[in-house]
């Protein structure tokens, strides 16, 4: 139900009052100045002769996470309320959410407290309530979630991006917003004071909101979400990123465990392997029975000894850095949220394991942490432990160069290194930018290799296109390793659930494995077996196997190159439970909501007889510093209100690919009209990004075109322009 003498439910209401309290903080010294401050904020917005209010949830939605939907208005009253806006692959998004757990620890619902995470997908891939069920374990979370995939809430609020937070009082009144993530002061700051206020005035209820974890309801399964996998050559022993699990997992050539590290729940310990923990490790590499573990989301390199059964930290200090030149000792620098780590060696003569290479996802970057004392390309001589930046300038970005400082990449997440002549080169799994790069090992230099686009500025170039060089397509790659043996780079394209390979010297890329369904499905062949997001993936037996790790399948599939059959490695422990892992059907995709700010522009009427075709061309301007982002759903559709006979057999809608080139839209009046009067809607929904920040926002605008239908034979019609500026 409505909120009774609600207003408008923009959070531009919010932003004049907020400014200054903002403002205010800046000037306070003592906690109980800025604790006063947002109290006397409060007072006033509390005070309000109508309240700014939320609307209620649509009826419908899928949630998870709890018995049954939740009303804003029946549910949630007498509660202090977060609506968390996010989508699952957003690393800010996950940057945010130590916070929430934080808070989360700090207040309960008994308290007043609660969180709802509003899930409005960035791209359609992530509308599928499969995907967000894996984001809602992978992350463990905790609390409600409702999956708007149509972002009707996000468009009447006007939120513009990912991450935000809205702040609700007990009634549903809005208080506060924050965007973005690294606010975590403010957070708490505005939450606790909220809690306060509305306490004193016996507005706070301690009724329970029944919570049912969707976790709770899958089956025991030695594997969760497996990130990465990587092949120790001595012994032929795989080790395995068990990351849903927090943990590493030794594992036998006949899939039994051997070691198991850390898990099931994520934590910060370092000791001896039945105390040792780790939050959500990613990347693997092992050499001499030492492996290193990119613990992910503690901001830490990990060191596993398996002769003393020991785990230290050597790069990190547990919480998320900003640094993004580094050169401290590993143990002293701040790292910022490590994907993938793989060996290397320095410029010394004695080929030597010497460097290990990370991929920093959380600044963009590639880092290096010195084993022993060495050189980097074009470096001075660095002392044994110093961690630094090697490639990258920390800018998210799609940009090649010869100058490493002077690249960009967008979420680094898996590396390979091809050490032999003529490559001498790190593979990079360049996963938002939707690429694979390659840096030399030689001078650092940055390429490209395939994926992307030549606009270092478009993140989102993506698709599923075999091809050459920029006409071949990725989604969200998170793997790559080099096959040394046929000089061909595999590649996990993760949001198009397959595995492709690359040959470098000519940058050809097909598809080797998978259908581009996300599903589970196992034949002996490549072609007809299927993946869902797999992550990571490695070579073993001398080139002849292929091992994947195949993420929301909870599995490792097995890929014999020279067979061409797969499998599944049957991981288990003594008691022989075998890893499973379920999976749903993708949901029905429906056409965007406009904005309820969009302008709806009137046209002066069109006469047209039918059979005659109209013709209107797109002629929008987006703001000054802003590009449209391609590959994201920017559309047009067609709609015509009480006079649907119109768009029989008619295109009703079309991307918008490039705000350069924008589409002509074509209607053709039908021979038997049923009205003589009708009004076609143009409607148009624009994703676009700010060059500046990265920000990403939705606009939307309607043209209303009225159409008089005659049976006179006018002459030619001039094409209708539609146009706007933003």
């Amino acid at each position: 139900m409505a909120a009774p003498g609600a207003r408008g439910s923009s959070l531009a209401g919010l932003l004049p009052a907020q400014t200054s309290l903002e403002y205010a903080l800046l000037d306070a010294v003592t906690q109980e100045e800025k604790d006063s401050l947002v109290y006397q904020y409060l007072q006033k917005v509390d005070g309000w002769e109508q309240d700014l209010s939320v609307p209620e949830f649509p009826e419908g939605l899928e949630w998870l996470n709890t018995e049954e939907p939740i009303s804003v208005y029946k549910d949630l009253c007498g509660k202090v309320v977060i609506l968390d806006f996010f989508t699952y692959c957003c690393i800010n998004c996950i940057h945010l959410l130590p916070d929430l757990h934080a808070l989360e620890h700090t207040y309960s619902d008994k308290d007043g407290l609660l969180i709802v995470g509003v899930h409005s997908a960035k791209f359609p891939n992530e509308k599928v309530l499969d995907n967000i069920k894996s984001a809602v374990l992978r992350y463990n979370i905790t609390h409600p979630v409702v999956n708007d995939a149509d972002a009707s809430l996000w468009q009447e609020l006007e939120v513009s991006c990912w991450p935000t937070l809205v702040i609700l009082g007990p009634r549903g009144n809005m208080l506060f917003s924050l965007i973005g993530e690294g606010h975590k002061d403010k957070l708490f700051l505005y939450t606790s004071i909220a809690l306060k206020y509305y306490k004193d005035r016996g507005q706070i209820r301690n009724n329970k909101i029944e919570i049912k974890l969707y976790k709770d309801s899958l089956p025991p399964s030695p594997l969760l979400f497996p990130g990465k996998v990587t092949v120790d050559h001595v012994s032929n022993r795989l080790v395995i990123a068990d990351t849903g699990h927090h943990r590493i997992l030794v594992v036998l050539k006949n899939g039994q465990i051997q070691y198991s590290i850390g898990g099931p729940n994520p934590g910060r310990k370092d000791g001896v392997f039945s105390e040792s923990t780790f939050n959500s490790p990613q990347g693997v590499a092992i050499r001499n029975n030492i492996i290193y573990v990119a613990d992910t989301e503690n901001h830490l390199i990990r060191k596993i000894d398996l002769e003393a059964e020991m785990v230290s930290t050597v790069a990190g200090i547990g919480i998320q850095g900003t640094d993004k030149e580094g050169g401290a000792k590993g143990e002293e620098q701040p790292i910022s949220s490590p994907w993938d780590v793989v060996f290397g060696t320095s410029g010394s003569e004695v080929q030597r394991d010497d460097i290990l290479w990370i991929a920093m996802a959380g600044t963009h970057q590639i880092w290096a942490l010195l084993l022993d004392s060495g050189r980097l390309p074009k470096k001075n001589e660095l002392p044994k432990g110093t961690c630094l930046r090697f490639a990258g300038s920390g800018n998210e970005e799609n940009r090649n160069n010869a100058y490493p400082h002077k690249a960009g990449f967008a979420q680094p997440s898996g590396l390979s290194l091809a050490s032999e002549e003529p490559w001498r080169c790190l593979f990079v799994a360049d996963s938002e930018s939707s690429t694979v790069r390659a840096v030399s090992l030689r001078d650092g230099a940055v390429r490209h290799l395939v994926g992307g686009e030549r606009d270092p500025m478009n993140l989102f170039a993506y698709g599923d296109v075999d091809g050459v060089g920029i006409d071949a397509k990725l989604q969200h790659p998170l793997g790559v390793t080099w096959d040394k043996k046929r000089n061909l780079l595999y590649v996990a394209d993760s949001y198009n659930h397959k595995i492709k390979v690359v040959d470098p010297k000519t940058k050809n890329c097909t598809t080797l494995a998978g259908t581009g369904d996300a599903s589970n499905v196992i034949t002996s062949s490549f072609t007809e077996s299927t993946f869902n997001e797999p992550g990571g993936l490695c070579i073993g037996e001398n080139g002849q196997l292929l091992y994947v790790a195949d993420t929301n399948n909870h599995q490792i599939k097995v890929m014999d190159l020279e067979t061409e059959t797969i499998s599944v490695l049957p991981v288990f422990r003594p008691e022989n439970a075998v890893v499973d892992g379920p999976f749903l059907g993708e949901k029905q995709k429906t056409l965007p909501r406009l904005p309820k700010s969009a302008p709806n522009i009137r046209l002066p009427p069109v006469a047209a007889s039918p059979g005659q075709t109209l013709q209107f061309k797109l002629r929008l301007d987006l703001p000054s510093g802003t590009k449209l982002t391609e590959g994201v759903p920017s559309c047009w559709f067609l709609t015509a209100e009480g006079n649907e006979w119109l768009l029989r057999g008619q295109i009703p809608s079309g991307v918008i690919e490039s705000i350069s080139s924008q589409p002509a839209i074509s209607l053709q009046i039908p021979g038997d009209c049923l009205s003589l009067e009708a009004i076609l809607s143009i409607s148009v929904f624009l994703y676009y990004c700010s060059t500046d920040s990265n920000a990403c926002m939705m606009k939307g605008i309607m043209f209303s075109q009225p159409l008089q239908i005659t049976s006179a034979q006018p002459g030619c019609i001039a094409p209708v322009e539609l146009k706007y500026v933003f």
